[in-house]
């Protein structure tokens, strides 16, 4: 176990990192990739490059300074967030325990623009299923997505739904399906009905009667991480104090996921008072 799990690498995660190690706390950081800013071409306006430097070569330069520092950096996607008394990050490859942690994943950018999601958002349109797996005990129910994040929250479903089937809205069907989950690659339409979701309907006509639909496109960002543990949210804005605090003891947020401007020198300021904040968490324990 470590005193402090980060999640995301960017520019919040490694100011966390770097903030925490200096206060000398043992820190892991988990990042699947570089996010966004791995795919940003060129940043001309963050202090100290005299020329510009491109999104790839910041995030390298910034992991490489905090595993110099003493973090442990490791390659994994995180795809659920618990409690057990510590902090529990699951990951694709393991199990990760800490006894804080801090999000730093980024906000979430992809929303299906898919009619009918949005209208019935708490009426059958869910963000978690280890939340809300319970309202749809012996019903059927969709997941949308088709990457590892969606297979995660389909195994969550699949001992309590009626029925669980993958969603991919025209994208290939993943391989590996779970044991039980079905799967139907063809293009969504619209998620119907009257006061909450009663089916999905497709382009070709035909629909899927479901009383629930579970979004899971992409990877989980922190917003999707915190409210697995019930940390508020607002939209796709993790809600935090001035110590980048949320209200759940223990999980910090920072970056664009706490929402504002979405700028490397705002997402280091808010890694930075996040590391700090952590910090003094984790020695009031001890």
């Amino acid at each position: 176990m470590t005193d402090l799990l980060v999640i995301g690498s960017g520019p919040a995660g490694v100011s966390a990192a770097v903030y925490a190690l200096r206060a000398g706390l043992s820190v892991t950081m988990l990042a699947k990739d570089g996010g966004a800013l791995g795919k940003t071409e060129m940043i001309e306006n963050y202090y100290g490059f005299e020329e510009p430097v491109s999104g790839a070569a910041l995030l390298e330069n910034g992991e490489k300074q905090a595993v110099r520092l003493g973090a442990a950096l490791v390659r994994d996607e995180v795809v659920g967030l618990g409690f057990n008394g510590n902090l529990v990050a699951n990951g694709l490859r393991g199990t990760y325990e800490a006894r804080a942690a801090i999000l730093a994943t980024g906000a979430s950018r992809v929303t299906p623009p898919v009619p009918g999601l949005r209208e019935f958002e708490g009426a059958g349109v869910s963000y978690c299923a280890v939340c809300d797996a319970f309202f749809y005990r012996g019903k059927d129910v969709a997941v949308l997505g088709n990457g590892q994040y969606a297979l995660h929250e389909a195994a969550e479903l699949l001992p309590v739904a009626g029925s669980v089937t993958l969603l991919t809205d025209g994208m290939p069907v993943p391989g590996g399906l779970p044991e039980g989950l079905k799967a139907d690659g063809r293009k969504l339409q619209a998620v119907e009905g009257d006061k909450a979701v009663a089916a999905a309907r497709f382009a070709d006509g035909d629909s899927l009667p479901i009383a629930g639909v579970f979004i899971a496109v992409g990877v989980a960002g922190s917003d999707a991480l915190a409210r697995k543990l019930g940390a508020l949210t607002e939209g796709n804005r993790i809600v935090v104090d001035a110590d980048m605090a949320t209200n759940v003891p223990g999980l910090f947020a920072a970056g664009d996921c706490t929402g504002g401007l979405k700028q490397i020198v705002k997402a280091v300021h808010e890694g930075a008072v996040a590391g700090m904040s952590a910090a003094k968490y984790v020695r009031s324990l001890k």
